[in-house]
């Protein structure tokens, strides 16, 4: 998302927190395609950090009109097997950390467009990863409340993935199983999530919308 956010002429403030080599990497294709990019690091599970982080970027990039919220914690826990640390984890990074970031970019004069990424699961109830569910399903009423919140200013959007790239732990042999009994019966791959990315960015009209990009997924 961030090379093609590049590709469409934005300047990119990349966050990372332990991927420091990963994120090197990714602002070196960027700058290599002609943007700039600046790497930014901060740990979402800190509320303090994350406070700090739109006020850093907007240091460097004062005119910066597009957020992406796409840091997430994917934990396999049952609801039995839920801690403390366990619901803060995930509620942190996957619910208030977006809601931090939100809040004090919608405050800047040049903000315009939030992105959610969401997860083809909020339009179920599985309950493994429990945890993780539910604060994705947080983030999607938040996606909605918000957009009526900031409309007409900013336009605030989700994208919901199915199978596009595998879990940690898991690989490709997992993605082509539960693809088999999606209407489509097959994996997508990253495009089809730059394609929706950038549809949300250039339909001025759309906003409180959580897209599904799953091959049908969430009708089963």
């Amino acid at each position: 998302m961030a090379l093609a956010l590049a590709g469409m002429g934005y300047d990119i403030a990349l966050h990372y927190n332990t991927s420091a080599e990963g994120a090197k990497e990714t602002s070196d294709e960027i700058s290599s395609a002609g943007a700039r990019c600046e790497i930014f690091k901060c740990d979402l599970n800190v509320s303090a950090e994350t406070r700090s982080l739109i006020p850093n970027v907007f240091e460097i990039f004062p005119e910066c009109a597009v957020l992406v919220n796409n840091a997430s914690a994917f934990e396999d826990v049952s609801f039995q097997d839920v801690t403390e640390e366990t619901f803060d984890r995930d509620m942190n990074i996957n619910f208030k950390a977006p809601f931090i970031l939100a809040q004090e970019f919608s405050r800047r004069d040049s903000a315009e467009i939030i992105v959610n990424m969401l997860d083809t699961r909020v339009s179920r109830t599985d309950i493994d990863h429990f945890m993780y569910n539910l604060s994705k399903k947080t983030l999607r009423e938040f996606t909605l409340m918000a957009a009526r919140a900031l409309g007409p200013k900013i336009r605030v959007n989700g994208i919901c993935p199915g199978p596009i790239l595998p879990p940690p732990g898991k690989d490709t042999k997992y993605l082509e199983r539960i693809s088999e009994d999606t209407p489509f019966g097959r994996q997508g791959n990253p495009d089809y999530v730059i394609t929706a990315i950038k549809y949300i960015i250039e339909n001025t009209y759309v906003t409180g919308e959580c897209l599904f990009v799953d091959g049908g997924e969430h009708l089963l």
